[in-house]
């Protein structure tokens, strides 16, 4: 997440890995001992832990050699994963959900990280939207290609509120926070995680933001998770084992040390501000450490909460709801104790 990262849809995300993945299912990753991370987007603050499990040596210490290297965004992600470009990624959820009710794809979800969705409303604190009720009548800027959009009309009919009384106005994401901080929208539609960028071009214009999460008004399942190819899967499940005991580490220290995560990405690229990331990855930390981890236990995906994954996804695409078993999208076996 990624200042000016931008998600495909998701039925967009389905085609794409369905079609490439059918394609180039089987070519191997990297040589025998060495493995390949795929994180979703560009070096980040919300991809802090990948980068800590790296720095501090958390996965040499497990005997893995991991290679961290981006794509863009969660369809590129899922492909490249599926095809063998890469043996371990980092994707929403959703997105293998929706390509998977298409066509069977050789990935499983082994570790949840967000246990909350990430969409949001952004609005300016003090102003005319306190509540996702207030939108009605006003104008929300949103990106083109964000999968939030799919998800808008859906959470806003959930509170009865009718889509049809709200200007959505579809912009590039470079503008968003512009737009907001200038009144000329009312509020953005945007994840969570890059709040704080949000947050530095209102403080210039003298505002400040608050962030109305989808989460607290009905949107409930699981968002950015760890994958592993099927392939991966059969062929060193101990390799899996490793990956997930010291991704799991990884994120317990940039928990207790978001100031030492930022540094993580920053010394991985130079290009990051470490004082960014660190601001980042603790937008993120609600949505990895909150009632539902408490609950379940961190990287666990339970069944109630998988099947409302995938109930949203397929409202969203007006699937049926026994296109796909959730279920088989998710491999529990390697969660650390």
């Amino acid at each position: 997440m990624f200042a000016t990262r931008v998600m495909q849809t998701v039925k967009t995300t389905a085609y794409c890995v369905t079609v490439v993945v059918g394609a180039l299912a089987g070519v191997p990753a990297m040589a025998a001992g060495k493995y390949v991370l795929m994180l979703d987007w560009l070096p980040s603050g919300d991809k802090a832990p990948a980068y800590v499990a790296l720095e501090k040596g958390y996965f040499a210490d497990n005997g893995l050699d991991i290679t961290i290297e981006n794509a863009r965004g969660s369809t590129d992600a899922l492909t490249k994963l599926g095809t063998g470009v890469a043996d371990f990624a980092t994707a929403g959820l959703p997105s293998l959900m929706s390509a998977a009710a298409q066509s069977s794809i050789p990935i499983k979800a082994i570790y949840s990280v967000y246990t909350k969705q990430p969409d949001s409303l952004f609005v300016i604190t003090g102003g005319p939207i306190k509540t996702l009720k207030d939108v009605v009548g006003h104008k929300i800027g949103t990106t083109t290609f964000t999968s939030s959009n799919t998800l808008w009309p859906l959470i806003l009919k959930q509170n009865n509120i009718d889509p049809a009384s709200i200007q959505l106005v579809k912009v590039d994401p470079s503008v968003l926070a512009p737009m907001l901080a200038s009144g000329r929208v009312d509020a953005t539609i945007s994840w969570l995680t890059v709040a704080p960028t949000y947050e530095n071009v209102l403080e210039q214009a003298g505002k400040k933001m608050t962030v109305l999460p989808w989460s607290k008004y009905g949107l409930d399942g699981y968002g950015f998770s760890i994958f592993a190819s099927d392939r991966v899967l059969q062929s060193d499940p101990q390799a899996v084992a490793k990956f997930l005991r010291a991704f799991r580490k990884a994120v317990d220290f940039a928990l207790q040390n978001p100031d030492a995560a930022g540094a993580a990405v920053h010394a991985a690229a130079s290009s990051v501000d470490p004082v960014v990331a660190a601001a980042a990855f603790r937008s993120a930390i609600p949505l990895i450490k909150n009632d539902i981890s408490a609950k379940d236990g961190p990287g666990k995906f339970e069944p109630g909460l998988l099947k409302k994954t995938w109930e949203w996804v397929a409202k969203s695409e007006n699937y049926p709801m026994d296109k796909i078993d959730p279920e088989r999208l998710v491999n529990r076996t390697f969660l650390p104790e």
